[in-house]
């Protein structure tokens, strides 16, 4: 175990040397979830009006939305490292090496999920300066990146275990984009469930990017359901574990076919 962790760790400060020498990655996966933030909350901010939305101020609803929706669509490139790693045959060298495909998969995920972090916070700071008001305090920021770092981690997963198995970037991308925006739209992350189709309501209950917004802007109202927000954390984390796993049984995919 302790050598699994000491191989992550290494692996992890090396993905984010890498981020370090390229911090160009990281505004440009900001570019479209700010412009979304920004335009999405003047376009529709008198959506609160209706019925069953609550009267709020629509970009306080938006915003924790669009941070974990930035958590997924920036998770979905993650599996881009790894078909470098192919190109280029590092990743044949790790695979050959003493580290564990354990090892490769926790530090993809540990250096995706500082990114998200980092993103998180830029996205609800943007969302404040633009006027969202958020009642639930630090601890509620907390909750806030917390479930986007374990929605990321799904994502992550499942774009790593992709690119394992299609090994080429153009399907990868084009897969990701199949899943994400549906996603993003069979969710709460823009509209109140009271205001959904019922057959769009029922799915969006299913959808971890939902958990991820509920969760988020439950913990950051005045006075959270914190079963709630706790139930749904947990049901982020049971998906994150399971999605780390099933793509770490993806690397014998990769194994086999070269």
């Amino acid at each position: 175990m302790t050598t699994a962790l000491v191989h992550t760790r290494l692996l992890t400060e090396r993905s984010l040397r890498t981020l370090a020498r390229q911090p160009a990655y990281l505004a440009f996966t900001l570019i479209q979830p700010l412009v979304w933030l920004l335009l999405f909350g003047q376009l529709f901010r008198n959506v609160v009006e209706l019925p069953g939305f609550g009267g709020e101020n629509y970009l306080t609803y938006l915003t924790p939305g669009i941070a974990v929706m930035t958590a997924m669509f920036s998770a979905g490139w993650a599996g881009t490292g790894f078909i470098v790693a192919m190109d280029r045959g590092v990743m044949d060298r790790d695979l050959t090496s003493p580290v564990g495909r354990g090892a490769l998969m926790a530090s993809s995920l540990a250096s995706q999920s500082v990114t998200i972090a980092i993103q998180t916070v830029i996205v609800m700071a943007v969302g404040v300066v633009a006027g969202a008001r958020f009642d639930g305090g630090a601890l509620g920021w907390t909750v806030v990146i917390v479930a986007a770092v374990l929605l990321g981690c799904v994502f992550a997963a499942l774009s790593n275990a992709v690119a394992l198995l299609v090994r080429q970037q153009e399907a990868l991308i084009g897969i990701s984009q199949f899943l994400t925006l549906p996603l993003t739209f069979l969710s709460s992350v823009m509209l109140a469930p009271a205001l959904m189709p019922e057959w769009v309501a029922t799915v969006a209950r299913l959808n971890p990017v939902d958990w991820a917004a509920v969760a988020s802007r439950e913990a950051l109202s005045a006075s959270p359901d914190w079963s709630m927000v706790g139930g749904r954390l947990g049901l982020l984390l049971v998906l994150a574990v399971l999605m780390a796993a099933l793509a770490t049984r993806a690397f014998r995919a990769y194994q086999r076919s070269t």
